[in-house]
């Protein structure tokens, strides 16, 4: 596993990382599957871990608390998520600050997620959800410093809505955000327009989520594909998005290197950016820990490659169903 500076906090953060959505509020989650897997990542050398209170009501920061019980002589970053309080994703402009992020609700679901956790410190705070509109509102400020003068958050950071990349960049340049959450891999690449330069600019880590476009870059979706009852891929895999996507993925079957799987060529096309501090892949099979932490090993795809694979970038704008 190779390790990446996460930005002004200057920690040593594994470039795979690991997603925990897929540990609660997806149909198939097992806990026993869940910690295995999460065992055989640590032991593979992943120790930045992603959850949010929002993954099943806690139930996924409660994993990634005995998951750190468990390995007591290592180092593992951990980070969540605050709900908004009107517990509706993504942020919208017309959505009223005090409805979003008033200062009780942050500390609230700040101590919340520290008994979840079963710690008396986290390692990065971030707010699911953001609209920029926020960003001159005092109280969050003041809420973040007061979370780090006591103890609670080393870092905090927030994880930007689904296609829009830039609606964040006026809370960033405030200075008090250590880290910032976006979706980018080989179809959304619009946060190295403005995005990866600031950040780089003003030492903020960024945090690469969504490397497989919720499925489809791995290769393993058709036109046909259907999802269980009650999983959340199923409202957003709407017949419009899954057969475009599923398009679009096909398009990148003739770029893929001879004993690669697209899966891989994804987290490696991420891997090439140097903006990237680590990638959060959701693993929840053992399998897949073993694919994913594999792609770690420094080795580049082909600057050939590479520079094809930029061709395939797709831009998209939010919808009613891309939540």
């Amino acid at each position: 596993m190779k390790y990446r500076r996460f930005g002004r906090t200057d920690w040593q953060v594994s470039e795979v990382g690991y997603g925990m959505w897929g540990m609660a509020g997806w149909t198939a989650s097992d806990d026993a599957q869940s910690a295995k897997s999460l065992d055989l990542a640590v032991e593979n050398g992943v120790n930045f871990f992603d959850t949010a209170w929002g993954y099943g009501e806690g139930h996924s920061e409660e994993l990634l608390g005995e998951l750190v019980k468990r390995h007591p002589s290592k180092k593992l970053y951990t980070a969540s998520k605050i709900p908004p309080k009107n517990f509706q994703w993504p942020a919208k402009p017309e959505y009223a600050f005090e409805d979003s992020y008033p200062t009780e609700h942050i500390m609230e679901y700040t101590h919340k997620t520290l008994k979840n956790l079963g710690l008396e410190q986290i390692d990065l705070m971030q707010f699911h959800t953001w609209d920029d509109v926020w960003s001159g509102r005092e109280e969050w400020q003041r809420a973040i410093e007061d979370l780090k003068t006591s103890g609670k958050v080393a870092a905090m950071g927030i994880s930007m809505n689904r296609w829009e990349p830039e609606n964040g960049i006026k809370a960033l340049k405030t200075g008090l955000l250590d880290a910032v959450q976006v979706i980018y891999n080989i179809f959304d690449q619009a946060p190295v327009d403005n995005l990866f330069p600031l950040c780089n600019e003003l030492d903020i880590a960024t945090i690469a989520r969504v490397p497989f476009d919720e499925g489809t870059l791995t290769g393993t979706m058709t036109k046909e594909t259907t999802f269980p009852e009650g999983d959340w891929r199923g409202t957003y895999f709407v017949p419009e998005n899954l057969i475009s996507s599923v398009e679009h993925a096909d398009a990148l079957r003739p770029l893929i290197p001879e004993g690669m799987t697209m899966a891989e060529m994804a987290l490696r096309f991420i891997l090439m950016n140097d903006n990237v501090a680590t990638t959060i892949p959701g693993m929840r099979k053992q399998r897949n820990v073993l694919a994913n932490t594999a792609t770690s090993d420094g080795k580049l795809l082909s600057n050939e490659l590479y520079e094809e694979l930029k061709k395939h970038r797709w831009d998209r704008v939010p919808t009613s169903w891309s939540q």
